[in-house]
C-alpha cells in the first residue's frame, strides 16, 4: 500500500513595527536560526487562530491576524530526531506555510517562550537580507519581501468550515 504524501501545514506572523520585524531565534538542528513567529497548524483551529497561537507561545505578544500575506511551499531535508541517526537517513519534507500580517497586541511579561526560543529581536529588512544564511527557511525573508511590496489578501480567502471546531468524529 502507497502511503499519501501530506504536507505539514504551518502559519507565520509577520508582524512589522516602525520598519522593524518581529523575529524569533531558535534552537535547530543547524544550530541558532532566525525565524518569523511560526510553527503547526494545531488540529480544531483556523489557519488565523493557529497563527496568533503561535505569536503568543513564541513572543508573550498577543497578535489578531488581519490580513493573508501569501501561501507558500518549500521543500526540506529534516535531519533526524535522535543524535545517533545518521545523516543519509534525513527525511524529506514539505512546508506549506501560511503568512499573516496583523495588529501586534500586548505583551505577557514573565510568560514562557516555547521551548527552543532564545529570544525575540526586531530586525530591519536590510539586517533580515544580510543575515539569509541564519534564516531557518527561505520562506521567511520571501513573506518578508511580499509584505513589503503591499502584498495583502482578506481573511476571508481561507475558509474554515464549522466540522474544524466540532467535537471529533468517533
Amino acid at each position: 500500500m502507497t502511503t499519501r504524501w501530506k504536507p505539514n501545514v504551518t502559519v507565520a506572523a509577520v508582524i512589522e513595527r516602525d520598519g522593524r520585524f518581529l523575529l524569533v531565534e531558535e534552537h535547530t538542528a543547524h544550530g541558532l536560526k532566525l525565524n518569523t513567529p511560526a510553527g503547526h497548524l494545531d488540529p480544531g483551529e483556523s489557519p488565523a487562530e493557529g497563527c496568533a497561537r503561535e505569536a503568543l507561545e513564541e513572543t508573550a505578544h498577543h497578535f489578531t491576524p488581519t490580513a493573508l500575506v501569501g501561501i507558500y511551499m518549500a521543500r526540506f531535508q529534516r535531519a533526524p530526531s535522535t543524535a545517533t541517526a545518521q545523516r543519509d537517513s534525513e527525511e524529506d519534507v514539505t512546508y506549506l506555510r501560511f503568512a499573516f500580517a496583523g495588529t501586534l497586541g500586548a505583551f505577557e511579561p514573565g510568560r514562557a517562550l516555547d521551548e527552543g526560543i532564545v529570544r525575540t529581536l526586531w530586525m530591519t529588512p536590510d539586517e533580515l537580507r544580510a543575515s539569509a544564511d541564519r534564516h531557518r527557511s527561505p520562506l521567511l525573508l520571501e513573506c518578508i519581501e511580499d509584505y513589503l511590496a503591499g502584498q495583502r489578501h482578506p481573511l476571508s480567502l481561507i475558509h474554515t468550515d464549522a466540522s474544524v471546531h466540532a467535537t471529533p468524529l468517533r
